[in-house]
């Protein structure tokens, strides 16, 4: 550890000004991370517009909430055969409910299900 004298005469260490050139760099960042701060704080939001982006949000995830309904009583009106059910579900080992919907997906079409289960295509 090495000491110098400062101007009052007094000893002092080199390793004690490390932590001031330290600060000097973390004072930097801080004041970087001022003007951002101040730049964001300068904006304020309308709670109008606030209001305006919820219902748009809203409405949108009602109009997906029906079209799926909407789908899935058209699923559910397809017919399927039984027998068709049951060689889904013992060629692909699935359970009878996703066996039933992806036959039901292609309109009741065993071939064209077990073509699409063939190319990996994935039910949820």
């Amino acid at each position: 550890m090495t000491n110098h004298e400062n101007d009052c005469g007094e000893m002092h260490d080199e390793e004690e000004d490390k932590p001031v050139e330290k600060m000097k760099k973390h004072d930097s960042g801080l004041a970087d991370l001022e003007k951002v701060t101040d730049y964001a704080e300068e904006k304020e939001i309308a709670s109008g517009d606030i209001k305006g982006a919820i219902s748009v949000i809203l409405e949108k995830r009602r109009l997906e909430t029906q079209k799926k309904a909407a789908y899935e009583r058209e699923l559910a009106k397809v017919q399927i055969n039984k027998d068709d059910v049951d060689v889904i579900m013992n060629e692909y080992e699935l359970p009878r409910t996703k066996a039933e919907r992806f036959l039901r997906i292609h309109r009741g079409d065993v071939v064209e299900a077990l073509t699409s289960l063939l190319n990996n295509d994935i039910i949820s």
